[in-house]
């Protein structure tokens, strides 16, 4: 009996070492299998890998915004891109006319909301918003903030002043001693402030003109887009006029105007589909001339 008890534990200890010898082996194998593919094909596998992650993180906003039935789009008075004309509640523009055909391509109605620029990217975290879509700079905080279109408009920043007195301005490389009303958030105010200006932070672009014309502040630096808009004969600021890039001033690259999204929305992806397809069909150009803003569409 203890013969046999002997023989059966010696088999079930063979049978043991056996099992733990192929288990061994076949973690060897594929240690030695992994390590080959990462020597062979590391990126490939880190690009699975990221391509994975990436879509996980992909906000289903396209199917949110058709089952809402509308795309809201924050915006601020900004002509020659979002604003209305005197008697009107309609918001054209530029930027308007375009959102109402993505809208559209996305088979749902738009809705505009103003908001505080400053709270551009509060907005779309807390869904208020789908998109912001207003001559918006994609400023590197931008980019890292928002998910963005690739760029539609050139643009840069300039000084507005009182017409009458011109003079005063002309060849100043430096806003020290002035103070300049800028949009809270915006690329004019880190231009201002980049030059030694004392700003006077406002709602919106719009609302400098406002400070300039009532003599509250020296002058305002906003986008050359709205500037060749509303200053000078025959707009509501005649009295105003503009001039110098402040871009050049600082050494800084011309800005590009994109839209922007929350980040890993899938509405990027949409909205960037919809553009190319605007410009090749002429879309883009025939209402950016209906602006004045053929010069500064990129449609390439």
């Amino acid at each position: 009996m203890k013969k046999m008890l002997s023989m059966a534990l010696a088999l079930a200890m063979c049978l043991s070492l056996a099992a733990c010898g192929s288990g061994s082996q076949s973690g060897s194998s594929s240690a030695a299998g992994s390590s080959s593919a990462s020597q062979s094909g590391g990126s490939q596998s880190a690009g699975s890998a990221s391509s994975q992650g990436e879509q996980e993180d992909t906000i289903a906003d396209v199917q949110a915004v058709k089952d809402q039935g509308t795309l809201y789009v924050g915006i601020t008075n900004f002509a020659p891109l979002d604003y209305k004309e005197e008697g009107s509640d309609e918001w054209i523009g530029f930027d308007a006319d375009m959102a109402k055909l993505f809208a559209e391509s996305l088979g749902v109605a738009v809705e505009f909301q103003e908001i505080t620029w400053d709270y551009k990217v509060q907005e779309l975290e807390s869904k208020t918003i789908d998109c912001v879509w207003n001559g918006m700079t994609l400023t590197d905080e931008v980019l890292a903030a928002m998910g963005t279109s690739e760029p539609y408009c050139t643009n840069y920043q300039t000084l507005v002043f009182p017409a009458d007195k011109a003079a005063d301005f002309e060849g100043l490389t430096s806003l020290e001693g002035l103070n300049i009303a800028v949009e809270s958030g915006s690329a004019g105010e880190k231009a201002a402030q980049e030059l030694g200006a004392t700003t006077v932070p406002v709602q919106s672009q719009a609302n400098t003109l406002m400070e300039v014309a009532s003599g509250t502040s020296d002058a305002a630096v906003i986008d050359v887009l709205m500037a060749a808009e509303m200053t000078g004969e025959g707009t509501s600021y005649a009295n105003l006029a503009y001039s110098l890039n402040l871009n050049d001033l600082r050494a800084e690259e011309s800005e590009f105007y994109g839209v922007g999204f929350r980040k890993g929305s899938d509405l990027v992806d949409a909205f960037n589909q919809f553009w190319a397809e605007k410009v090749a069909d002429g879309t883009v150009l025939e209402v950016a001339t209906t602006y004045g803003l053929q010069d500064a569409v990129v449609l390439d």
